[in-house]
């Protein structure tokens, strides 16, 4: 069951684009730890952008965001937690960039201060939660798009974050790859936020879903 501590909460966002677009009104979400919760909308209706605005790659017009227990308003803020907050790309692609998989799942834990010896350590572990043993010296440029986006999702277990933040994980892949993710979702022990136009993947692996409507969240 989720405990009473917040992890993320937005108050009072509102956020339009430069051409003038409003994707916000007033809108009020409140994360807190143990959670699995869905966001949901038609494709366009601002999901992407509300993860983005929880990850500070945009910033409101109006309002606060807060992760954590504390205010983030600037690049610093978000600098020092996003590597805590495990956001996986609606587009594997956009995530992986090292020649191999062991070298995309080490990326991380490395630059983060991890030795050599540790982050292979921590490669083996996350192969083996997303039961791709044996991957790590796969260039990553030749697997499938299901791999792909196993992979991305190992680079921010890797991290050992708090949360995880999922941007429509579930388009493209096949039946067999998507029971794989709800697998890996339930075994990694984390809450997570799961954006998707997909209701059926979150009624089987939120317990809460926000649906987005005239740019605010509204329960269901």
């Amino acid at each position: 069951m989720p405990s009473s501590e917040s992890l993320i909460a937005l108050k009072n966002i509102d956020f339009s684009y430069p051409d003038g677009r409003r994707v916000f009104s007033d809108l009020n979400l409140i994360f807190r730890d143990g959670q699995k919760a869905g966001l949901a909308g038609l494709n366009g209706c601002g999901k992407t952008t509300l993860l983005s605005v929880i990850m500070g790659l945009l910033y409101p017009q109006r309002g606060e965001v807060e992760i954590f227990g504390r205010a983030r308003r600037e690049e610093k803020d978000f600098k020092e937690i996003r590597a805590q907050m495990g956001f996986v790309f609606q587009d594997a692609n956009d995530q992986l960039f090292c020649p191999t998989v062991a070298d995309d799942i080490a990326f991380g834990p490395l630059n983060l201060g991890a030795s050599r010896k540790e982050a292979d350590l921590i490669v083996e572990k996350t192969l083996a939660l997303l039961r791709l043993e044996g991957f790590g010296p796969r260039v990553t440029y030749d697997l499938s798009g299901g791999e792909k986006k196993l992979v991305s999702i190992g680079t921010a277990l890797a991290l050992n974050p708090r949360l995880l933040i999922l941007d429509e994980p579930t388009t493209s892949l096949d039946e067999k790859t998507v029971a794989r993710l709800e697998q890996i979702l339930n075994d990694c022990g984390l809450p997570y936020i799961i954006a998707s136009h997909d209701r059926s993947f979150l009624a089987r692996t939120t317990h809460l879903v926000w649906t987005m409507t005239e740019g605010r969240l509204v329960e269901g």
